[in-house]
């Protein structure tokens, strides 16, 4: 099942999804008809993981308390922690002041990154305060 569009690329109500009106109505959809979704540790406020949701896979992970994602690459739902035992469980889910991006706090078990990292963030820092240009360096 491939994300539903808009007409216009930014609002409306896919007819497929079970997303409350109310709430669809009021999201900011990219052309393709999808929202990032950030997922931060909801206790230390780590950031996580960035992925994407379209209204059904927002749906799921409102209803369900757990991260459902629409993956651009396979063309296909997929819930996080189904495959690899890495469960992201859903504390809250809130939109940004924009209504293009919504932040889910969750309780992450494991690692959130596809490459077996706590985060998605933690193998390329590109500056870190007091560490000069923010150009990497051979000893970095």
């Amino acid at each position: 099942m491939a994300p539903m569009t808009s007409t216009t690329g930014t609002t409306g109500t896919p007819p497929s999804s079970g997303l409350a009106p109310e709430i669809a109505a009021r999201l900011k959809r990219s052309a393709d008809g999808l929202l990032p979704a950030i997922a931060q540790q909801y206790d230390t406020g780590e950031v996580l993981m960035l992925g994407w949701m379209d209204d059904e896979a927002l749906h799921r992970t409102l209803t369900t308390g757990r991260c459902t994602y629409w993956s651009r690459s396979r063309q296909e739902y997929w819930v996080k922690g189904d495959t690899s035992g890495h469960f992201q469980w859903v504390k809250s889910v809130a939109l940004d002041c924009d209504a293009d991006t919504v932040l889910v706090k969750v309780d992450q078990v494991g690692a959130a990154c596809h490459t077996g990292d706590r985060t998605c963030f933690d193998a390329d820092v590109l500056h870190r305060d007091g560490a000069g240009s923010g150009v990497p360096s051979s000893d970095q």
